[in-house]
């Protein structure tokens, strides 16, 4: 284990305060910073050795990886926690001077992505791929879609996730609503066999570092986009028309009679997704 890796793991174990979610956030985000580090030249740092350049410098990296906003403020949040536990908060400046902007939760903007068949044969672990194709055919988190267990979580016509694997521990059930689904699943079943979709050799963390390594690798990046990509396949199959992120009639501009399938269509699929507001669903397909 690299010094820095381990400092960061006697910080924790003396004062890794916060739920048992939070700590298991930062263990990961912590153990992915300091990797990155490392990886970017910053050899035989010790915990104590933070300075702002290296604030800087992972900001820029997790730009040109393509992550989100929201993903960079997390694991910024992380990095703050990391300085303040070693007396230097002011090393970890604003977001704002790090250059990462605040959050636009309804912007119109298509964010969907599609998976590029080439890219996903060049992901060299089948669990990875099947997680992906998870995603983007169900609207699964990444989370999700890793400790999807299909032998558990297949019920035929419906999957039903457990609380323990979804954001927020909020049990859901998602529809199966064509054969290319079915297909899937059916796939699925055969890889997991009676786990889920990571190898049983593999805790999920191990299966996490994978899946990114070997997406990366693979030049595949923003695949948050693939539930935006599922939000907006929903909202066309239930009301008719497309979504406004996707090009489709602005919320003012519709009838009585369209805004109610709309607000219809926005309920379903943010239960869908594991989301407890329908509000929440202007974030996919727009307002």
């Amino acid at each position: 284990m690299r010094d820095l890796n381990y400092d960061l793991k006697r910080l924790q174990a003396a004062r890794d305060d916060g739920s048992r979610g939070t700590r298991r956030a930062r263990s990961y985000a912590l153990a992915q910073i300091a990797n990155t580090l490392h990886d970017l030249g910053f050899k035989g740092l010790r915990a104590t050795g933070l300075r702002r350049k290296h604030a800087v410098a992972l900001v820029r990296e997790w730009k040109r990886q393509g992550r989100s906003i929201g993903t960079m403020k997390n694991r910024t949040a992380h990095l703050r926690w990391w300085a303040e536990r070693i007396g230097r908060p002011a090393v970890v400046p604003s977001n704002g001077a790090l250059g990462i902007a605040n959050r636009e939760y309804v912007t119109n903007e298509d964010r969907s992505v599609v998976l590029d068949p080439e890219k996903l044969a060049l992901v060299k672990d089948e669990h990875v791929v099947m997680a992906l194709r998870m995603e983007a055919e169900f609207g699964l988190r990444r989370e999700e879609a890793i400790k999807f267990t299909p032998s558990r979580d297949d019920r035929g016509d419906r999957m039903r996730l457990k609380g323990s694997t979804t954001k927020g521990g909020r049990p859901r059930e998602v529809p199966v609503l064509n054969d290319s689904q079915r297909r899937l699943l059916d796939e699925a079943r055969k890889l997991a066999g009676g786990g889920s979709l990571i190898p049983p050799d593999r805790s999920y963390r191990q299966q996490l570092k994978i899946y990114e390594d070997r997406t990366r690798a693979a030049g595949l990046y923003r695949m948050h986009g693939l539930r935006h990509g599922y939000a907006a396949r929903r909202y066309e199959e239930i009301t008719g028309w497309k979504a406004p992120a996707a090009g489709g009639p602005r919320q003012r501009s519709l009838t009585g009679a369209q805004r109610r399938i709309d607000r219809d269509a926005r309920q379903t699929i943010a239960r869908e997704l594991g989301h407890g507001r329908a509000a929440i669903s202007s974030v996919y397909c727009g307002s």
